[in-house]
């Protein structure tokens, strides 16, 4: 597969991966976005849906690195943006737990995980500091601009997913806002990951 359509993969997987978990939010009885986090989507009758989305984005993703090992130079940039796509994976091979009440009915936070859970939440902290660290990896990479642009990308992507992770661990203060913070922090991530694509494909 040419690198021009692995780049495009880049391009696509987080606007796909927003647009769906949207949508799927939306529907869900119970679900509220600004406090429950996108892998909660995963659970439920309709949870597949969203295991799909992890999935595709996933792969995609990994298209993606394949992308930037081939053009290199920096290789480790394209390893770590592929650790990032294998965090997906994995967050879709294995399910959340249950956190801030959602499934309806759940306590806020569990007294121990599940396996599948923890699973869940090492792959997702692999891939979110893959991610991050990618951010810096390839600050150098193009104009003073994009060096500015990568690492206040890599900032505050590390900075909300912390916020978002308090969040989750039941931190009164953010409780309540902690699925806007993750969003805010996806957002983040996936807007750095389009911008390296598009910036690629016009050099």
């Amino acid at each position: 597969m040419g690198n021009q359509v692995l780049l495009v993969c880049g391009m696509a997987a987080g606007p796909l991966f927003t647009v769906a978990y949207l949508l799927e939010g939306a529907g869900r009885v119970g679900y509220r976005p600004r406090r429950h986090p996108v892998s909660s989507l995963t659970l439920g009758p309709a949870g597949w849906a969203q295991t799909v989305n992890f999935l595709f984005a996933g792969g995609l993703s990994l298209a993606f690195a394949v992308a930037l090992w081939r053009v290199g130079p920096f290789e480790w940039g394209a390893l770590l943006v592929g650790a990032w796509a294998v965090g997906l994976l994995g967050a879709g091979a294995f399910r959340t737990d249950p956190v801030s009440g959602y499934p309806p009915g759940t306590p806020d936070r569990l007294r121990r995980h599940t396996r599948a859970g923890a699973l869940h939440d090492l792959f997702s902290s692999i891939g979110f500091l893959a991610l991050a660290a990618a951010c810096f990896v390839y600050a150098p990479s193009g104009p003073p601009g994009w060096a500015v642009c990568s690492i206040a990308c890599g900032v505050l992507f590390v900075a909300t997913m912390a916020l978002a992770s308090a969040a989750f661990d039941q931190r009164q203060r953010w409780v309540d806002i902690g699925g806007l913070l993750q969003r805010i922090s996806l957002t983040i991530g996936w807007a750095w990951q389009l911008l390296l694509a598009v910036r690629i494909l016009n050099t």
